[in-house]
Protein backbone atom coordinates (compact mmCIF):
# COMPACT_ATOMS: atom_id res chain seq x y z
CA UNK A 1 0.00 0.00 0.00
CA UNK A 2 1.14 3.07 -1.08
CA UNK A 3 1.55 6.35 1.79
CA UNK A 4 -1.03 8.14 0.20
CA UNK A 5 -3.32 4.96 1.12
CA UNK A 6 -5.66 3.43 -0.98
CA UNK A 7 -9.45 4.28 -0.84
CA UNK A 8 -12.59 2.19 0.16
CA UNK A 9 -16.08 2.38 -0.38
CA UNK A 10 -18.56 0.63 2.15
CA UNK A 11 -21.81 0.91 0.86
CA UNK A 12 -25.27 0.19 2.96
CA UNK A 13 -26.73 -3.05 3.26
CA UNK A 14 -30.28 -3.03 1.86
CA UNK A 15 -33.13 -2.23 5.09
CA UNK A 16 -30.23 -1.52 6.87
CA UNK A 17 -29.13 1.99 8.95
CA UNK A 18 -25.37 2.24 7.45
CA UNK A 19 -24.85 4.88 4.96
CA UNK A 20 -22.50 5.40 1.89
CA UNK A 21 -19.23 6.50 2.77
CA UNK A 22 -15.56 6.51 1.63
CA UNK A 23 -12.49 5.31 4.21
CA UNK A 24 -9.59 6.70 3.62
CA UNK A 25 -6.74 3.97 4.86
CA UNK A 26 -3.36 5.58 5.26
CA UNK A 27 0.10 3.72 6.12
CA UNK A 28 2.34 0.68 4.61
CA UNK A 29 0.93 -2.76 4.54
CA UNK A 30 2.03 -3.92 7.98
CA UNK A 31 1.12 -0.76 10.09
CA UNK A 32 -2.39 -0.45 9.12
CA UNK A 33 -3.86 -4.10 8.57
CA UNK A 34 -1.99 -5.84 11.82
CA UNK A 35 -2.84 -5.43 15.37
CA UNK A 36 -5.54 -6.51 17.66
CA UNK A 37 -9.17 -7.16 16.13
CA UNK A 38 -10.93 -7.55 19.01
CA UNK A 39 -12.31 -5.54 22.18
CA UNK A 40 -10.06 -6.61 24.91
CA UNK A 41 -9.87 -5.66 28.36
CA UNK A 42 -11.66 -3.17 30.53
CA UNK A 43 -11.05 0.80 30.75
CA UNK A 44 -12.56 3.50 32.93
CA UNK A 45 -13.80 6.92 32.21
CA UNK A 46 -15.12 10.22 32.98
CA UNK A 47 -18.20 11.75 31.37
CA UNK A 48 -18.26 15.74 31.48
CA UNK A 49 -20.97 17.60 32.21
CA UNK A 50 -22.16 17.54 28.31
CA UNK A 51 -22.20 14.02 28.87
CA UNK A 52 -19.17 13.17 27.24
CA UNK A 53 -16.74 10.46 27.24
CA UNK A 54 -13.47 9.20 25.36
CA UNK A 55 -13.33 5.63 23.85
CA UNK A 56 -10.43 4.40 24.89
CA UNK A 57 -7.63 4.61 22.09
CA UNK A 58 -7.63 0.49 21.77
CA UNK A 59 -11.31 0.48 20.99
CA UNK A 60 -11.02 3.25 18.84
CA UNK A 61 -8.04 1.50 16.56
CA UNK A 62 -10.64 -1.80 15.95
CA UNK A 63 -13.49 0.55 15.36
CA UNK A 64 -11.22 1.77 12.70
CA UNK A 65 -10.34 -1.51 11.42
CA UNK A 66 -13.67 -2.50 11.34
CA UNK A 67 -14.65 0.10 8.76
CA UNK A 68 -16.94 1.72 10.80
CA UNK A 69 -15.59 3.94 13.50
CA UNK A 70 -13.31 5.58 10.83
CA UNK A 71 -16.35 6.71 9.30
CA UNK A 72 -17.43 8.98 12.38
CA UNK A 73 -19.78 6.32 14.47
CA UNK A 74 -20.16 3.85 17.09
CA UNK A 75 -23.44 1.57 16.68
CA UNK A 76 -25.18 1.78 19.95
CA UNK A 77 -28.09 0.35 21.72
CA UNK A 78 -29.32 -0.82 25.05
CA UNK A 79 -28.43 -3.89 26.56
CA UNK A 80 -31.47 -6.34 26.36
CA UNK A 81 -29.96 -8.45 29.49
CA UNK A 82 -28.22 -5.90 31.73
CA UNK A 83 -28.36 -2.17 32.47
CA UNK A 84 -25.71 -1.55 30.12
CA UNK A 85 -24.89 -0.05 26.32
CA UNK A 86 -23.67 -2.08 23.61
CA UNK A 87 -21.64 -1.26 21.13
CA UNK A 88 -19.27 -2.21 18.55
CA UNK A 89 -18.91 -1.39 14.30
CA UNK A 90 -19.70 -3.17 11.76
CA UNK A 91 -18.87 -6.58 12.39
CA UNK A 92 -21.39 -6.34 15.03
CA UNK A 93 -24.26 -4.72 12.54
CA UNK A 94 -23.59 -8.16 10.67
CA UNK A 95 -24.12 -10.38 13.65
CA UNK A 96 -27.05 -8.62 14.45
CA UNK A 97 -28.84 -8.63 10.42
CA UNK A 98 -27.47 -12.40 10.58
CA UNK A 99 -29.53 -13.03 13.52
CA UNK A 100 -32.43 -11.69 12.00
CA UNK A 101 -32.62 -12.71 8.70
CA UNK A 102 -32.16 -16.58 9.96
CA UNK A 103 -36.20 -15.34 11.82
CA UNK A 104 -38.83 -15.95 9.48
CA UNK A 105 -40.07 -12.82 7.62
CA UNK A 106 -42.95 -11.01 9.20
CA UNK A 107 -42.89 -13.28 12.32
CA UNK A 108 -43.65 -11.53 15.58
CA UNK A 109 -39.92 -13.17 17.28
CA UNK A 110 -38.33 -11.22 13.90
CA UNK A 111 -40.12 -8.08 14.54
CA UNK A 112 -39.97 -7.47 17.92
CA UNK A 113 -36.39 -8.20 17.89
CA UNK A 114 -36.08 -5.48 15.25
CA UNK A 115 -37.63 -3.35 17.63
CA UNK A 116 -35.17 -3.71 20.02
CA UNK A 117 -32.46 -3.57 18.14
CA UNK A 118 -33.06 -1.51 15.57
CA UNK A 119 -35.63 0.92 17.03
CA UNK A 120 -33.02 1.83 19.83
CA UNK A 121 -30.05 2.02 17.68
CA UNK A 122 -28.36 5.56 18.24
CA UNK A 123 -25.09 6.07 15.95
CA UNK A 124 -22.99 8.03 17.88
CA UNK A 125 -20.30 10.62 16.33
CA UNK A 126 -16.49 10.25 17.45
CA UNK A 127 -14.89 14.07 17.96
CA UNK A 128 -11.52 14.80 17.14
CA UNK A 129 -10.55 14.12 20.40
CA UNK A 130 -12.10 10.46 19.92
CA UNK A 131 -14.96 11.28 22.58
CA UNK A 132 -18.70 10.52 22.07
CA UNK A 133 -21.55 12.29 23.36
CA UNK A 134 -24.13 9.29 25.38
CA UNK A 135 -27.56 10.86 24.77
CA UNK A 136 -29.95 10.58 27.87
CA UNK A 137 -31.83 8.46 27.24
CA UNK A 138 -28.94 5.53 26.75
CA UNK A 139 -27.00 7.28 30.18
CA UNK A 140 -30.48 6.51 31.85
CA UNK A 141 -30.72 2.73 31.09
CA UNK A 142 -27.17 2.12 32.32
CA UNK A 143 -27.11 4.18 34.88
CA UNK A 144 -24.06 6.34 33.85
CA UNK A 145 -23.60 9.32 36.04
CA UNK A 146 -20.07 10.29 36.27
CA UNK A 147 -17.87 7.73 34.88
CA UNK A 148 -18.15 5.15 32.32
CA UNK A 149 -16.50 1.44 32.45
CA UNK A 150 -15.63 0.19 28.83
CA UNK A 151 -15.75 -3.81 28.65
CA UNK A 152 -14.59 -5.15 25.93
CA UNK A 153 -16.53 -8.52 24.80
CA UNK A 154 -14.59 -9.31 21.54
CA UNK A 155 -16.70 -8.03 18.65
CA UNK A 156 -18.62 -6.00 20.83
CA UNK A 157 -17.84 -3.55 23.86
CA UNK A 158 -20.19 -2.57 26.90
CA UNK A 159 -20.25 0.52 28.43
CA UNK A 160 -21.31 -0.23 32.47
CA UNK A 161 -21.66 2.20 35.57
CA UNK A 162 -18.29 1.27 37.29
CA UNK A 163 -19.95 -0.22 40.24
CA UNK A 164 -22.24 -2.28 38.36
CA UNK A 165 -20.41 -3.59 36.45
CA UNK A 166 -17.95 -4.63 39.93
CA UNK A 167 -21.22 -6.50 41.02
CA UNK A 168 -21.46 -8.18 37.48
CA UNK A 169 -18.05 -9.26 36.75
CA UNK A 170 -18.03 -10.59 40.37
CA UNK A 171 -21.01 -12.78 39.86
CA UNK A 172 -19.47 -13.94 36.51
CA UNK A 173 -16.35 -15.10 38.32
CA UNK A 174 -18.32 -17.30 40.74
CA UNK A 175 -20.15 -18.53 37.84
CA UNK A 176 -17.18 -19.79 36.34
CA UNK A 177 -15.20 -20.98 39.32
CA UNK A 178 -18.77 -23.34 40.02
CA UNK A 179 -18.58 -24.31 36.43
CA UNK A 180 -14.95 -25.11 36.36
CA UNK A 181 -15.37 -27.40 40.13
CA UNK A 182 -18.57 -28.97 38.78
CA UNK A 183 -16.84 -30.29 35.09
CA UNK A 184 -13.32 -30.84 37.12
CA UNK A 185 -15.64 -33.93 39.49
CA UNK A 186 -16.97 -35.05 36.18
CA UNK A 187 -13.78 -35.17 34.92
CA UNK A 188 -12.22 -37.08 37.38
CA UNK A 189 -15.62 -39.99 37.94
CA UNK A 190 -14.92 -40.37 33.87
CA UNK A 191 -10.63 -40.73 34.73
CA UNK A 192 -11.38 -43.17 37.28
CA UNK A 193 -14.00 -45.27 35.64
CA UNK A 194 -11.63 -45.65 32.30
CA UNK A 195 -9.06 -46.86 34.78
CA UNK A 196 -10.88 -49.60 36.25
CA UNK A 197 -11.53 -50.30 32.31
CA UNK A 198 -8.25 -50.42 31.57
CA UNK A 199 -6.60 -52.33 34.32
CA UNK A 200 -8.32 -56.06 34.93
CA UNK A 201 -6.15 -56.49 38.59
CA UNK A 202 -8.58 -53.35 39.54
CA UNK A 203 -12.12 -53.86 41.33
CA UNK A 204 -15.07 -51.80 42.15
CA UNK A 205 -13.48 -50.81 45.01
CA UNK A 206 -9.94 -49.94 43.60
CA UNK A 207 -8.54 -52.68 45.49
CA UNK A 208 -6.75 -56.45 45.32
CA UNK A 209 -6.64 -59.32 46.92
CA UNK A 210 -3.50 -61.55 47.97
CA UNK A 211 -3.79 -63.46 44.72
CA UNK A 212 -3.53 -60.50 42.89
CA UNK A 213 -7.25 -60.87 41.79
CA UNK A 214 -10.01 -59.04 42.38
CA UNK A 215 -11.92 -58.87 45.73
Amino acid sequence: MSASGARRSHGARRGSFFCVRTVEVVGSESGSNQGMDRFVSTFTNRIDAKGRVSIPASFRAVLERDAYGSGGGVYCYPSLDNPALDAGGERLAQKIDGLLHRLPDYSDERDELSVALYGDVQVLAIDGDGRIVLPEGLRAHAGLKSQVTFVGLGDKFQMWEPDAFDERRRRARDKVRDTRKLLGSHGGAVAGSAADKSDPGRGSDGGSDDTGGTR
